[in-house]
């Protein structure tokens, strides 16, 4: 049996806690959380501390916390020759003050209230000691069926390319609403649409599967689009992805 003790309690923390819970291969020694109660939802008061100090030895610790409080975090603990993990996108290994440290990066955004699938979210990972990575490979593996060894830099390419797809995305999608209510227009029937554009990428490269007046060169189309958008800001992204497109 894996103990694994929690330092955070947000989205990534949560669903930790969670699946952690859910197996039974892994347990759950403590959570540390400034806000206790956040967290006794999920399991008995008895192993939530809001001080580090009250941590006792663990398998592994994941700090699941903001990025900026990631180095201050580690530390604080103080526990002799524990392995330290965090689970940012981008911050660096290195950040971790401590001789036995990595990384375990879920690919995923998250949210508290809805479920997400471990088993299909990729799980990035990294440990500068060969015996903690292959600690870290067990764990990862009990969780996903997706894991790669990933450097601090690629790690930060990935998460680059993931605000594109996911977060650029998620703002073309909140642009494409506006305009559906300035025009009285319900939302729900661009979603079918969403869905097809998703899941053309798993079997095409994203630029195979592009289409629309960008890409084939309808530039009467985009005059009439350019002349609807009143608002200066969006008319800019559309002129920006618009070339972006054709320069491809």
């Amino acid at each position: 049996m894996v103990t694994i003790t929690i330092l955070g309690s947000g989205k990534v923390a949560h669903h930790l806690i969670v699946n952690i819970l859910d197996s039974d291969q892994l347990q759950l020694q403590q959570i540390y959380a400034r806000n206790t109660n956040s967290v006794t939802d999920l399991v008995p008061e008895s192993i939530v501390v809001s001080d580090i100090a009250q941590l006792k030895p663990a398998d592994i610790f994941i700090i699941a916390v903001s990025d900026s409080a990631i180095e201050e975090v580690s530390k604080q603990i103080k526990l002799p020759n524990q392995f330290v993990v965090h689970t940012s996108g981008t911050i660096p290994m290195s950040a971790i003050q401590l001789e036995r440290r990595g990384v375990m990066y879920m690919l995923q955004s998250f949210t508290k209230d809805k479920e997400v699938d471990f088993a299909s979210i990729p799980f990035c990972i990294e440990a500068n000691h060969p015996d903690d990575f292959q600690r870290l490979e067990q764990l990862a593996v009990s969780f996903s069926e997706r894991v790669y060894k990933i450097s601090s830099e690629q790690r930060k390419a990935i998460h680059l390319a993931a605000v594109f797809v996911n977060n650029f995305a998620n703002h073309m999608f909140t642009l494409g609403e506006e305009v559906c209510k300035e025009f009285q227009v319900p939302f729900d029937i661009l979603k079918p649409l969403i869905e097809e554009t998703a899941s053309k990428i798993m079997e095409l490269s994203p630029i195979e599967a592009q289409t629309g007046p960008a890409s084939r060169g309808d530039q009467n189309t985009i005059n009439q689009h350019l002349s609807m958008i009143a608002d200066p800001t969006k008319k800019e992204i559309y002129q920006l992805i618009t070339k972006s497109i054709q320069n491809r």
